[in-house]
């Protein structure tokens, strides 16, 4: 039995889940049962282009839906970018409904304009503490259906927006249960014209979702909490273990083939599965270190250009920025949970043999991957040197709400040994 003062209660979340071939062109009839008449469908300039987002619009009326297209969400959004997305919804609002169609960053774009439009106050005011004022919506969002094109962030089953917060050169994220999409639309057909380098960042986003949310502390291990203090991310618990544990069995047998094979269809579609599974295991579990980590090195990047993505401004792609100290992230978790490392493993490379050192396996696995699909060799290849590890161990302590969910307690000598680490992973 557990402790009086010790937490005997995990909560879980997900949003209604249409998934298949097709589900994108049924968006309408969907709406419809809402009881909507004008929706605004939120994406960024790229995806925009490939004409879905306003095929998506153009559906709706056939139910009396009056849709329009804003394509102005950010890859990788800002503070700046949210704020101006918000503005230009009340200004040519009001909207009954929100659908998101794209990345991750569309999605987040999304969620962030449905909570400024339904709520007072500005951006910086709901997003988390120590970087804003981690307030709490007073009312409820519309209605949010997310339509992912990329396989990889999971924000169509999350409680989480992530923003760049540009004045203080970090990443941060606003988070409550009111966010989560009602209806996440998952259609493979979408994601193939991923390109490889999208595809390979993006899925190893989905594959540190599922890592770290199975490493996660064990929910019990936390303090008691009262009902009102309940947060999305209450630590790894048998629900979203059993969605992680099938995230790593998706992306064994798929990922290497979509990157390389952008017209698998069945590696497309189990990748979309496994990010949306991903996604349902840590939209609760929560994740740690690599995601708090990752969120200095995207704020901080200074002339770094990815394959794939768009050249107008430097960037390291959320998926990379977390995959680029996963091996040391976990290399430092191991002892806390050894068997849940060499499991998480074995899923993840089940022909490969256990090392004769236990703590090597996992980042083995991971550094191989890595290698095979292209992503940079640590956070020296982007741009960042041994100089520069005081100031992102700084942004990455900033994400207590993270580093909180790392089963180790977690000081700034340890980051900093995983950072320097780091620069050269092989």
């Amino acid at each position: 039995m557990s402790s009086p003062t010790s937490e005997s209660v995990f909560t879980y979340g997900a949003p209604q889940l249409k998934f298949g071939s097709g589900a994108s062109d049924e968006i309408g009839y969907d709406l419809s049962r809402f009881g909507v008449r004008r929706v605004l469908v939120v994406t960024d300039p790229g995806v925009a282009a490939t004409g879905l987002p306003q095929r998506v619009a153009d559906q709706m009326a056939r139910f009396d839906i009056e849709a329009h297209v804003y394509d102005g969400a950010q890859v990788e959004p800002t503070d700046a970018s949210l704020a101006a997305a918000a503005e230009e919804a009340r200004s040519s609002g009001p909207w009954d409904a929100f659908v998101a169609v794209g990345g991750g960053s569309s999605i987040d774009t999304a969620k962030a304009v449905d909570l400024l439009t339904t709520n007072p106050g500005e951006l910086m005011d709901y997003v988390n503490v120590p970087v804003g004022k981690g307030r709490a919506p007073e009312h409820q969002l519309k209605p949010l259906v997310a339509v992912p094109t990329t396989t990889g962030t999971g924000s169509e089953s999350t409680t989480i927006c992530v923003l760049d917060v540009l004045a203080q050169k970090v990443k941060s994220g606003i988070s409550h249960p009111w966010l989560r999409p009602t209806l996440a639309v998952i259609d493979p057909e979408l994601t193939l014209t991923q390109p490889a380098g999208v595809t390979a960042a993006s899925g190893m986003d989905i594959l540190c979702h599922a890592l770290e949310s199975y490493t996660a502390r064990w929910y019990t291990t936390y303090d008691r909490k009262a009902p009102e203090q309940r947060v999305p991310y209450c630590g790894s618990n048998p629900i979203s273990d059993m969605w992680s544990e099938k995230a790593l069995t998706l992306l064994a047998g798929s990922f290497r083939r979509a990157v390389r094979h952008g017209d698998d269809r069945q590696a497309r579609a189990d990748m979309a599965m496994a990010a949306t599974f991903a996604g349902m295991g840590f939209g609760n579990a929560g994740v740690h270190v690599p995601h708090a980590n990752a969120y200095p090195i995207a704020g901080q990047v200074r002339d770094f250009h990815p394959k794939d993505y768009p050249a107008d401004h430097a960037m390291v792609p959320h998926g990379m920025s977390v995959a680029l100290t996963a091996p040391e992230a976990f290399r430092f978790t191991f002892e806390a949970a050894p068997e849940r490392h060499l499991r998480a493993a074995s899923l993840l490379a089940p022909n490969a043999g256990t090392p004769d050192e236990p703590a090597e396996f996992l980042p083995t696995v991971l550094t191989d991957l890595m290698r095979d699909i292209d992503i940079p060799n640590g956070i020296g290849a982007v741009g960042f040197g041994e100089g520069d590890v005081p100031s992102l161990v700084e942004g990455a302590m900033k994400q207590q709400r993270l580093l909180a969910t790392c089963p180790r307690d977690v000081t700034e000598d340890d980051l900093a040994g995983v950072f320097t680490r780091s620069i050269e992973l092989w």
